[in-house]
């Protein structure tokens, strides 16, 4: 008998009961939910209420346990996770504008190799706008 092929859960799938995390990271249990309690993570529930934990939760328990064997206090460990969030959303934020940015300068090449000197170009991008003087283009960014 063939089923579907076994599909590994992603990072995010809370699939370890708290005593496999306390395993998996060297903690103990009780220190798991105080670290939940303190608000350093945050495990899925089932719906009976148990803890289920993620491969990501995982990681970041193992974080916390490095931080914390190496001298840094619980306050110090929150500060460090919340800096690190953050720079990770300014990366991902600074991709996003990036390739923006890409898109616009492409788009204005191809405007500006695309016109004649009679003919204004075809510009697809609500981004471009040729001014009523023909003689630039005015790029700008649209609100969210």
């Amino acid at each position: 008998m063939s089923g579907p092929p076994f599909a590994a859960p992603g990072p995010d799938a809370a699939v370890f009961v708290i005593s496999v995390a306390a395993e998996l990271t060297g903690l103990h249990p009780q220190t798991l939910r105080t670290y939940e309690r303190l608000g350093l993570i945050t495990p899925g529930r089932t719906v009976g209420g148990g803890r289920r934990y993620s491969a990501r939760d995982i990681e970041r328990l193992r974080e916390i346990a490095d931080l914390t064997s190496s001298g840094i206090g619980i306050e110090g460990v929150r500060r460090i996770l919340e800096l690190d969030n953050r720079v990770a959303a300014l990366a991902a934020r600074n991709e996003e504008l990036q390739a923006e940015l890409d898109a616009t300068r492409d788009a204005l090449r191809q405007a500006l190799t695309g016109r004649s000197l009679d003919q204004a170009p075809a510009n697809k991008l609500p981004v471009l706008r040729q001014t009523s003087t023909g003689q630039s283009v005015v790029v700008w960014r649209r609100g969210r």
